[in-house]
């Protein structure tokens, strides 16, 4: 009697690069919102908000416009990594995500509740730190010979033929 069981193993399909950037802005902005959204839990918070007053901020509309500005940056990233020419989407993507690690610390500077924030902020970094080596390492088309170099080429075949 033969074993007619097979092993077979799973095809690892490579992941294209606009898939993983707008992945990791993805995630980005599901941490981002939620560490906003968990903020609303620590005392104070709330009485804060209603006293018209986010952190140092005085909340009006400038300070609203700004935060919504905040957020709809990354989440345009989503949509930006996947539809623009992949020379403008590296660049782009190198210069957001580079800005926004400052930003991202920047919730480190009320130094209170140091293990939420800090966590988040190392989360967020870590995944801008994944958008920046995507980007970098954006694999490149290998380049065929250029226009004058085919034409010296040829000039070097005319002229050894003669």
């Amino acid at each position: 009697m033969t074993d007619t069981k097979t092993t077979t193993t799973l095809h690892d399909s490579p992941v294209p690069v606009r898939a993983k950037l707008a992945a990791a802005w993805t995630s980005f902005m599901f941490l981002y919102i939620y560490v906003d959204y968990l903020h609303l839990y620590k005392p104070g918070a709330l009485t804060d908000i209603l006293a018209g007053v986010v952190f140092k901020f005085d909340i009006s509309q400038t300070f609203v416009v700004i935060a919504l500005t905040s957020v709809a940056i990354p989440m345009f990233m989503i949509l930006l990594s996947m539809t623009l020419p992949a020379r403008v989407s590296r660049a782009i993507n190198l210069v957001v995500a580079s800005l926004y690690i400052p930003y991202s610390a920047f919730n480190l500077a009320g130094g209170e509740w140091m293990a939420f924030y800090g966590l988040g902020v190392a989360l967020e970094v870590l995944l801008l730190a994944f958008v920046l080596r995507t980007a970098w390492t954006w694999p490149r088309l290998a380049t065929s010979r250029t226009a004058t170099e085919r034409v010296v080429t040829r000039q070097a075949v005319g002229t050894s033929a003669g």
